[in-house]
């Protein structure tokens, strides 16, 4: 009898979730917001979501085979990692801009620190912290989507342009070029706060919010990077990680809470300056951080104290910088630096054993 009994070292797995299953159901999650993406950027969707994925999966491959590692392409991260990158970066970024983010993703934020479960950072946001300090140019450049463009030929000259308001003979213009391109929400707010246009400041975070404009950032009919744009798209990958309980409610919660309420101070504080909480909340990269980049089990804390104190720490800083910094968007930076407080938050906030106490008493 002892022959069938098996005995292992803590923790002991009850769930039927592996590496595996849980990657899977972050891709499944990312599909409404991948199609969303394909629907509003089109053919430039489609090439950097697979140049991405592909980059991502060759990157880990070299990798393991330099380090004479068992192949680890198995567990699907890789390819979470190269999707979670492409939906994050601007539709017409240049492929070979693509490939050297997932060269630092993979190679850099990942292998080097000795694979997957080792990496202190996100790969996909150190990438894209990565590729904005070094292509600053081409990851702001955010195009219009087919339904504002449908045309949307190749790359060219950039025009700033307000396509619902344009006149006729600006329409007719933008025609010709190769590309036309559309500052973000978040951009045009930041550009007139930074400017002290107080009055222009006043009139974009007011105009028509929360009426069109956000219809506009739920369906994403809206510039953007190619997965941040459609809200709702968001949401529904996010509840279905939540109902495969693959993901807690303690992250999003706390990163939407905690943007919302901060967001919320500053517009009380001055509503000429300050964006209305609710353009926070649908626009950049928020709801895709709450739900798909925060949750990454690697590098958040582990215990559910310790996930709320990280969550209310990434939405802070998100808002701090889309309101002080010099930047309009915060997610990337606010997660890196989060990270970096995890092993401190865990050691703070240490797991209780079954039937014991942190502390040994």
């Amino acid at each position: 009898m002892s022959e069938n009994l098996r005995v292992s070292p803590a923790p002991h797995i009850s769930r039927k979730h592996s590496t595996k299953t849980i990657m899977l159901d972050v891709l499944i999650g990312l599909v409404p917001a991948s199609a969303a993406a394909v629907y509003h950027f089109r053919q430039h969707a489609v090439i950097l979501i697979l140049t991405c994925i592909l980059a991502s999966v060759a990157v880990e491959y070299i990798c393991c085979k330099l380090m004479k590692r068992e192949n680890s392409l198995g567990d699907l991260s890789a390819v979470v990692t190269g999707l979670i990158l492409a939906l994050s970066l601007p539709p017409k970024l240049p492929v070979v801009y693509a490939v050297i983010g997932c060269i630092f993703a993979v190679g850099v934020c990942k292998m080097a620190f000795g694979g997957l479960g080792c990496n202190i950072f996100n790969p996909a946001m150190g990438a894209r912290a990565f590729l904005t300090v070094s292509f600053g140019m081409a990851m702001a450049s955010w195009h219009l989507p087919a339904q504002m463009n449908p045309d949307m030929p190749g790359l060219g000259p950039d025009t700033q342009v307000n396509a619902k308001n344009s006149s006729q003979e600006q329409k007719d213009q933008d025609v010709k070029l190769d590309a036309v391109t559309q500052a973000t929400p978040l951009s045009w707010v930041k550009k007139a706060v930074k400017t002290r246009n107080a009055e222009k400041a006043s009139e974009i975070i007011k105009s028509n919010w929360p009426n069109s404009q956000l219809k506009y950032a739920l369906t994403g009919n809206i510039g953007g990077s190619l997965g941040e744009t459609n809200a709702l798209a968001l949401l529904a990958g996010g509840i279905y990680l939540l109902i495969r309980r693959t993901i807690s409610w303690h992250i999003p919660a706390a990163v939407l809470g905690s943007a919302f309420v901060f967001a919320e101070i500053g517009y009380l504080f001055d509503k000429t300056a300050f964006a209305n909480p609710l353009v926070h909340m649908v626009s950049g990269g928020m709801l895709i951080c709450a739900f798909f980049i925060a949750t990454d089990p690697v590098s958040s804390p582990i215990t559910r104290a310790g996930t709320v104190v990280f969550g209310c720490g990434v939405g802070l800083i998100i808002v701090l910088i889309r309101l002080f910094g010099a930047y309009p968007e915060g997610v990337m930076f606010a997660i890196l630096i989060m990270n970096a407080f995890t092993p401190l938050i865990d050691r703070m906030l240490p797991a209780k054993p079954i039937g014991g106490i942190p502390d040994g008493k």
